[in-house]
């Protein structure tokens, strides 16, 4: 094996046991895993919204990896539970699901992320009876192995339930109304489908230039995409881990850069007075500010 291999494996893995906190005073960027609201927020959002609007025609603020609360720095994307993501405005969730057995575990890669489908789906349950006025995406991505057996323990969890939206066709969103709608996945069938701006390998990240240069011409594909007949995804999210060039870059550190970025990017935009749709924005520790500014986008 190559001496720089080497190196990279052992500064990788340094990254991964020992990586450092960041400490950001930025309200774009959030790695606090307490929640702070201002006392004059509204958590239900969507209620100020059309009900005739398709859901593939709102501007919609998502987490990447929105379980990834545990394994260290290279696998961490998220600060905030998922109860508090979603109060502070989340409404698109990406769910990395192993079947084992007769259990759905949440994970992130091999890293189990102390929590189980079941118990998501009681949370997003109890947020919406709370939040009528509202409804949640939900991204079910099957991982490690026996893919196909997730669809069919979701299925057998979700049976005869009328609050998950499992069809194909794009609802409005007074149909959809406290219900959560699933969002097609690979193996994984059930819901609306998915159109992601991403290509393969874009989530690696050895310069931030780069990365923003990606995000901006994503953005731009989102916008010729909103109202059509598949959900529109864009990543902001990314990670240098397992490259050479990238490799201190961990989501949060990539986060750190791009979130304040992107916050001023899209102020920018909201400023020119112009309608725009990007459908779904997903990212990693999103600052309570930065969820507030892609909600903005549908007033």
């Amino acid at each position: 094996m190559k001496k720089t291999n080497v190196k990279q494996i052992c500064v990788s893995l340094l990254i991964l046991f020992f990586g450092g906190q960041i400490e950001s005073l930025s309200p774009s960027f959030n790695d606090n895993s307490q929640l702070i609201l201002p006392e004059s927020y509204n958590v239900g959002w969507m209620q100020n919204l059309d009900g005739n609007a398709l859901l593939s025609d709102i501007t919609i603020p998502g987490t990447h990896d929105t379980m990834a609360l545990y394994g260290g720095p290279a696998a961490e994307c998220q600060a905030l539970n998922l109860e508090d993501q979603l109060k502070a405005g989340i409404r698109y969730v990406d769910l990395r699901v192993y079947a084992f057995e007769n259990t759905l575990y949440l994970m992130h890669g091999i890293v189990y992320q102390h929590s189980t489908f079941t118990k998501a789906l009681d949370t997003f349950k109890a947020f919406l009876s709370m939040y009528p006025s509202e409804t949640i995406l939900v991204r079910v991505k099957p991982d490690l192995f026996d893919k196909s057996k997730v669809q069919e323990l979701v299925e057998s969890l979700i049976q005869g339930d009328s609050n998950i939206w499992v069809t194909s066709s794009i609802p409005r969103l007074d149909e959809v109304r406290g219900k959560i709608v699933f969002v097609q996945e690979g193996s994984f069938l059930l819901g609306v489908p998915l159109l992601e701006t991403d290509t393969k390998g874009d989530y690696r990240v050895i310069h931030i230039n780069d990365k923003e240069k990606e995000i901006l011409q994503h953005l731009n594909l989102a916008m010729g995409e909103c109202g059509g007949n598949s959900i529109i995804l864009t990543y902001s999210s990314g990670t240098g881990i397992g490259t050479f060039e990238g490799m201190f870059l961990t989501p949060k550190r990539v986060a750190e850069k791009i979130d304040p970025w992107l916050h001023d990017y899209l102020k920018t935009l909201l400023a020119e007075g112009s309608k725009m749709c990007f459908g779904i924005i997903a990212m990693d520790f999103p600052g309570f500010d930065l969820i507030q500014t892609v909600i903005k986008f549908n007033y």
